[in-house]
């Protein structure tokens, strides 16, 4: 299969799927090599960023899965059409519970009260509504949860290491674990 017809339907399977996919996925769906898909997945990631072609999409990859998005620099704009009328925003205890779940997971619901110092099972039902946060095992008898590949998406940010260090903004954290998470 010639370069430029990998790249087209490449592109016509990154309009059609619901969630990032992974390249091994669309290798075998186009029955070519695994590597020649990465390669083109990154040829095409770099042509949509061209600055001096800005675009309303991007490729992102996330957690090694691969998904075009609207283009962050439209953000507002996309914004404004989906939420127009609508509150789809997060109340500042979900995002307060959304941190600890974050920095800390696995985590239960009783150690995530225990941070925010109230009660946060309606909050931790809200946020599995909303795909951001998911049952990742059990512990003693109590349910564990961890972030979502949904919530590595709404943020921008491909894995759990990008996300910003805590121990510049609360040094009294920086002896917790010895990395400031």
């Amino acid at each position: 299969m010639a370069d430029t017809h990998i790249a087209g339907a490449i592109e016509a399977i990154l309009m059609v799927v619901d969630e990032p996919v992974a390249p091994a996925d669309i290798a075998a769906a186009l029955d070519v090599p695994e590597p020649e898909v990465v390669a083109a997945l990154h040829a095409l990631r770099d042509e949509y960023a061209d600055p001096d072609r800005p675009r309303g999409f991007e490729l992102r990859e996330v957690e090694s899965r691969w998904r075009v998005y609207s283009s962050r620099l439209y953000a507002d704009a996309v914004g404004a059409f989906i939420v127009e009328g609508q509150s789809a925003r997060l109340s500042q205890a979900a995002l307060e519970t959304l941190a600890v779940v974050a920095y800390r997971q696995p985590v239960t619901r009783g150690q995530v009260s225990q941070v925010r110092g109230v009660n946060v099972d309606s909050v931790m039902k809200t946020l599995s509504a909303r795909g951001l946060v998911t049952e990742v095992g059990e512990v003693g008898g109590a349910l564990q949860y961890g972030t979502t590949t949904e919530f590595l998406e709404r943020i921008g940010m491909a894995s759990l290491d990008d996300l910003p260090e805590l121990a510049p903004y609360l040094p009294e954290l920086a002896d917790v674990d010895g990395e400031g998470r």
